[in-house]
């Protein structure tokens, strides 16, 4: 397969862009005559006034963050037909992704390493931390142990969160935020099916406020895939050949959520199994049975109290949660299995006060004890050849911000986290910024951070006796960022963001060959730099249509001057929803444009562009909802690169697909 620029028209267009300039003006003129009384749509005003939690744990309006925040509703997972978080960050200007047959990786603003488990972006579900202390990963694909109907909003805070978060919030914050048993009042049944993966999912969930006060939420989910049978080439291996039945997939999820007065509890459970067709790391290609799995069990008790009327707020939370991780690969016709097992509890306390006049200041520690972290890898035909790799550890931080009404039209957040942890010791993360009103319309924010990450235990503890060896002397990264975001807002019904920034990350962590043993090994590289712009707009207009676009350009590369792997200059970003005048239809329509990309072997992949259409009605029956989506609407053939685990340097990507869901409330 050959993969090539897409071909340009019109003075150097991409012939995509024009289908998107297209869809835009088709919009633009059609929105006065559609109506209004779609309920699936939010007015710009309404969209403003969101609040967000994720960037400093409490409450701030948008316009108070010092990043620039992005803010994913319910009504627009819904009109664009999302089915994992992936697909939803994918959406927001400098994101994109990477699939391998097996994981979703989130790339963020130039980067995006192959195989990296997204572990240099936080994941938190209602504040709980997703990202288990094993492998690091925040889980962006179907292995999030959350169905997406549950979800109510996702925040997105990118740039370096250290300063509040610590450990892994580098490159952004994924913060959900779930639905409340008063959202549902009342149960639901979901039922989708999906062709040509032969993929079927259903949920039942049932939430309300009871009369004492209680919020009461509880879903099960359960998803089944056969996948697609497709022709891979191994590369190195000599062996090409159709994987039939190896790309099957099922997945079963849990949740609950109790909240009365100022207490909330939260239980997720999920099991997810991947088979494996591409034969990942360098495993036997086309052999059967060759797959991994995830379970996670997240929980926590929190509480969240107001004093002095509502001057002092003191907030407070209990967590624990597993990781599960089982593969069983195949290696010179031996069937091995890689179990890891990652367990953790902790305990965060938070005070916030604007006692003082002018002043928001908040004062936080949290600790967490990695109780095991442990690996094996286990031969059932000679258990001699077993090896097990136990970890544990622990992390503890202490953090303060202070976010300052200098004066009435300008306010300084200074914030700084102490993290130490039992790999690398002790990190300063330090923030800064000034956000300065300029007028009604326009908001100034200069903003500067650091963030940091220990190297997990797959990094600095995993070894196998043959290919690889262990680096306990691994550093871990550290990233220092500088970013202007101007927000303008045009008229009640446009909005418009530009944010330029650099970021520099220092000792990169990489596989390389050690040279005392000749093995692989993973260590400390050279440092990364990167410049970016971004810029958007966000349309409304009052009938129920909207109109979101972004541009990014892009350029990281190391300080020596080598390209970065996976890394595309240009990401071109349009979401397009609106009401229909039939059947109480509303349409959502998505394009996204990706660049080229530098794969392992050193070429770069064609960029492509991708669209999907998503049709839904909530008005043929009482209580039913109706949804029809077209993923990758065209049919356009493309790939993404893959990781040095991988035989294939490029990974074809899905084709057309159709999946139906039709909602039940009852």
């Amino acid at each position: 397969m050959s993969h090539r620029a897409p071909s340009r028209l019109c003075g150097g267009l991409h012939a995509p862009m024009l289908q998107m300039l297209w869809v835009a003006a088709s919009l633009a003129f059609a929105a006065p005559v559609l109506a209004a009384d779609d309920l699936t749509t939010l007015s710009l005003e309404q969209l403003l006034q969101l609040t967000v939690v994720g960037a400093s744990k409490y409450e701030q309006k948008q316009s108070e963050v010092a990043a620039a925040v992005s803010v994913i509703t319910r009504q627009e997972i819904r009109s664009f037909g999302w089915r994992t978080l992936d697909e939803a960050l994918a959406s927001l200007p400098g994101v994109y992704t990477s699939y391998d047959r097996q994981y979703v990786y989130l790339g963020a603003r130039g980067l995006g390493l192959p195989g990296d488990y997204s572990k240099r972006v936080l994941v938190t579900i209602d504040g709980n931390r997703a990202n288990d202390p094993g492998y690091d990963g925040g889980p962006v694909g179907q292995q999030l142990p959350l169905d997406m109907d549950l979800v109510e909003r996702i925040e997105f805070i990118p740039g370096p969160g250290g300063a509040v978060y610590g450990q892994n919030a580098m490159f952004g914050v994924v913060n959900i935020v779930t639905r409340r048993g008063s959202d549902l009042d009342g149960g639901e049944l979901a039922l989708a099916g999906q062709s040509p993966q032969s993929l079927r999912a259903g949920r039942v969930s049932w939430g309300r406020r009871l009369d004492n006060g209680l919020d009461v939420l509880m879903s099960v989910s359960a998803m089944r895939s056969r996948g697609q049978d497709r022709t891979y080439d191994f590369g190195a291996a000599g062996i090409s050949g159709v994987a039939t039945g190896l790309d099957g997939e099922k997945d079963r999820e849990l949740f609950v959520r109790l909240a009365a007065g100022d207490w909330s509890f939260g239980l997720m459970h999920a099991d997810r199994r991947k088979d494996d067709p591409a034969a990942n790391y360098l495993s036997d290609p086309l052999v059967p049975g060759q797959y991994q799995t995830d379970g996670y069990t997240l929980g926590q008790l929190a509480y969240q109290g107001r004093f002095l009327d509502g001057a002092l707020q003191v907030s407070g939370r209990l967590f624990a949660g597993e990781e599960r991780y089982r593969s069983t690969l195949s290696y010179g016709g031996t069937a091995l299995s890689f179990p890891e097992t990652s367990n953790w509890y902790g305990i965060e306390a938070r005070l916030l006060s604007t006692v003082i006049e002018r002043h928001k200041l908040m004062f936080g520690v949290e600790a967490q004890d990695n109780v095991r972290y442990n690996q094996s890898i286990l031969d059932a035909a000679n258990p001699a050849n077993d090896i097990y790799i136990p970890g544990s550890g622990y992390r503890i931080g202490v953090y303060a911000q202070d976010e300052w009404q200098v004066a009435d039209s300008l306010t300084a957040t200074l914030g700084l986290r102490m993290d130490r942890n039992s790999i690398t010791g002790t990190h300063s993360s330090p923030r800064a910024a000034l956000i300065w009103q300029a007028s009604a319309a326009t908001t100034l924010k200069a903003l500067s951070g650091r963030a940091h990450r220990a190297p997990n235990t797959l990094e600095h503890d995993y070894y196998d006796g043959v290919a690889f060896v262990a680096n306990p002397s691994l550093r871990g990264e550290r990233i220092d960022t500088l970013e202007l975001v101007v927000d303008h807002r045009v008229g009640s019904d446009l909005t418009l963001r530009a944010s330029v920034y650099q970021w520099t990350l220092h000792d990169l962590i990489t596989q390389i060959t050690d040279t005392a043993s000749g093995l692989t090994q993973y260590q400390s590289g050279d440092a990364v730099k990167a410049r970016g712009l971004e810029l958007s707009a966000d349309k409304t207009w009052s009938q129920g249509a909207r109109l979101r676009g972004s541009v990014s350009l892009q350029s990281a590369a190391y300080a020596h001057g080598e390209g970065l792997l996976n890394s595309p200059k240009l990401l071109g970003k349009l979401n397009a929803s609106s009401p229909l005048p039939w059947l109480g239809l509303h349409a959502g329509y998505e394009w996204r444009y990706d660049a080229r990309r530098l794969s392992v072997d050193g070429s770069r992949l064609g960029g492509y562009a991708v669209s999907n259409l998503t049709l839904s009605t909530a008005a043929l029956a009482k209580g039913l909802e109706l949804s029809l989506s077209i993923h990758n609407l065209l049919d356009k053939r493309y790939a993404q690169p893959g990781a040095k685990t991988n035989w294939q340097n490029a990974l074809e990507q899905d084709g057309r697909s159709v999946r139906a869901q039709l909602i039940c409330k009852f």
